[in-house]
């Protein structure tokens, strides 16, 4: 279940920040370089923040996390 809340709350910010560069202004592009060096950075050290904040907020783990996909 970890993987999916994972997967689905990346890719809501990755389009929300391609959506809000669009419309607001170009620097939200930022917000999708943070996510992208987020994700890069987790592959290397196996940690990842939005999956602590899930297993704290009570999400089970279903074996691979998201920092292993």
């Amino acid at each position: 279940m970890l993987n999916t809340y994972f997967r689905v709350i990346v890719g809501f910010m990755v389009l929300l920040s391609v959506v809000l560069t669009v419309y607001v202004n170009p620097n939200w592009m930022w917000f999708t370089v943070f996510i992208g060096v987020n994700l890069i950075q987790s592959a290397f050290t196996k940690w990842c923040l939005l999956e602590t904040i899930l297993v704290k907020l009570g999400v089970k783990k279903e074996g691979k996390s998201c920092s292993s996909c």
